[in-house]
């Protein structure tokens, strides 16, 4: 739908939209207590772990950096595959800055909170107000709660000691796993997926820490690439079959 199909009048009440941000806020920002469990047990000081949730906001990203430097990796290659997740979120402001339209002094405090759950939330409503209200809504709660959880994850790891003793340590796969399987949808996106794990898991024993998350993201264009060859030959069968019929 177009930006300026977008109008004030209509669409759901604002309760409703407060109702529906609210209800993914809390339910995404109480995961942040497992990330800052996850981040103490990789070594990250609580300060440094905070800091992760404040200004990078983007919990897959988050949990790939403190997975590769928890496995070993490389600094910088665990930054630059948090980096390559992150991007997507530069996609996902072009989007929004034409529903939400706002004014050019608030923008870079907006473009903090887009993010996955936010940009969902955005677009599943009907009028210009009520995606500023959702989105707003959205960010602020999960923003806070997020962080507050972090914080709370943080000090409990240092409280627990050993979080491998206890099986923490798998907390923060099973909730990036919880919030990237809503999104595999169709059989291209299952294909990606699957060729990504494989990939994954199966370099993890020859590759430094956090290089096979790297590697896995050419899962997307290998997919691509042979979707796109599937269809050119279905589409050259197609007109040979209505070729043979004209005849």
């Amino acid at each position: 739908m177009r930006a300026d199909a977008y109008s004030d009048d209509g669409g759901k009440s604002d309760a409703a939209v407060v109702r529906d941000a609210l209800g993914v806020g809390v339910a995404v920002g109480l995961s942040g207590f497992a990330f800052g469990v996850t981040s103490a047990g990789s070594g990250l000081t609580v300060l440094q772990t905070c800091a992760l949730s404040l200004l990078v906001f983007t919990g897959a990203s988050q949990f790939a950096l403190v997975g590769a430097l928890a496995g070993g990796g490389n600094p910088f290659t665990a930054a630059a595959g948090a980096f390559f997740l992150g991007v997507r979120n530069a996609f996902y402001g072009l989007r929004l800055s034409q529903l939400l339209a706002l004014p050019r002094a608030v923008r870079p405090f907006a473009a903090q909170w887009v993010i996955d759950e936010t940009t969902a939330v955005a677009l599943a409503q009907p009028t210009r107000r009520s995606v500023r209200i959702g989105f707003t809504v959205t960010g602020l709660s999960l923003y806070v709660l997020w962080n507050l959880t972090t914080l709370l994850g943080a000090l409990g790891a240092e409280a627990i000691g050993d979080t491998d003793a206890w099986g923490l340590d798998a907390a923060g796969p099973a909730v990036f796993l919880a919030l990237l399987a809503p999104m595999v949808r169709t059989a291209l996106e299952r294909v990606v997926a699957g060729l990504a794990v494989v990939l994954g898991l199966g370099l993890l024993p020859v590759l430094p820490g956090g290089v096979p998350v790297l590697v896995a993201a050419l899962a997307a264009p290998v997919a691509l690439w042979a979707d796109g060859r599937r269809r050119a030959r279905t589409k050259t069968v197609g007109g040979r079959d209505a070729a043979e019929e004209k005849r």
